[in-house]
């Protein structure tokens, strides 16, 4: 074997074995499924991990030559380049991935990092002013008592397209707002208008403990978060359509 195709296969290897760390990374903590389906960026992240771990080692295979004096250099730029794509790919998909499953009025909206509103993040409790490395946590937010800033944030949400789920420091234990799930709770017969009934039985036989449902607003495709009313506790996301 050439050292040419040696070169290429070490190369492939390296960069496929990257890929499937950063796969494991995106799909499994990042983007647990199906909140991947949910915000869109499956697509996308496949692609990046494709296009790098396939050009970066074509490139290579493309400029190998033996005796070339400038190999090294060539190479060592087609590496570099490769890691800095790849690193601007996962920062990217960092950014974007969900921090926050914000249970508000009568529904969970998924916030995703950088749609977060840290203008007045001192004024948060202390484990909301940063998001988890890892999966994005559940909480609730506190409404407003007074008739005025009910009246402001609905404002802002309509003209600003700013919700107050975007707000750290309107977030408050999931605990807090559970009887306010248990009371706005859908029955899962609800589910029928929306969905195929024979993938709503396949997916509710996996969730006995299910009893009710609410609402999942995401930014690509809308989901159903499964409960259960008697607890008032989160049983699962499914790939449900909640509403049309």
């Amino acid at each position: 074997m050439s050292k040419r195709l040696k070169f290429f296969l070490s190369h492939l290897f390296i960069s496929c074995l990257i890929a499937l760390l950063v796969i494991g990374l995106v799909f499994f903590i990042w983007y647990p499924s199906p909140l991947a389906t949910a915000v869109g960026v499956t697509h996308i992240s496949l692609m990046l991990l494709v296009i790098d771990v396939i050009l970066g080692p074509l490139l290579g295979l493309l400029v190998y030559k033996e005796g070339k004096k400038t190999l090294k250099f060539d190479l060592s730029v087609i590496i570099l380049l490769q890691i800095t794509a790849l690193c601007y790919g996962v920062f990217s998909i960092e950014q974007g991935r969900p921090a926050w499953l914000v249970y508000n009025v009568d529904r969970f909206e998924l916030v995703r990092k950088n749609e977060l509103v840290d203008t007045n993040i001192q004024q948060a409790q202390p484990q909301f002013q940063q998001a988890s490395w890892f999966k994005p946590q559940y909480v609730g937010v506190e409404l407003a008592k007074d008739i005025q800033t009910r009246n402001d944030d609905m404002f802002v949400e309509v003209m600003g397209g700013i919700s107050i789920a975007q707000k750290p420091e309107r977030y408050v234990k999931l605990s807090s707002v559970k009887a306010q799930i248990q009371q706005r709770a859908k029955k899962l017969d609800l589910l029928d208008q929306y969905n195929d009934q024979l993938v709503i039985k396949q997916t509710l036989a996996k969730y006995p403990q299910a009893t009710a449902f609410v609402p999942l607003k995401a930014n690509a495709i809308d989901m159903t978060v499964l409960i259960n009313k008697e607890k008032g506790e989160v049983v699962k996301i499914v790939d449900l359509r909640p509403w049309n």
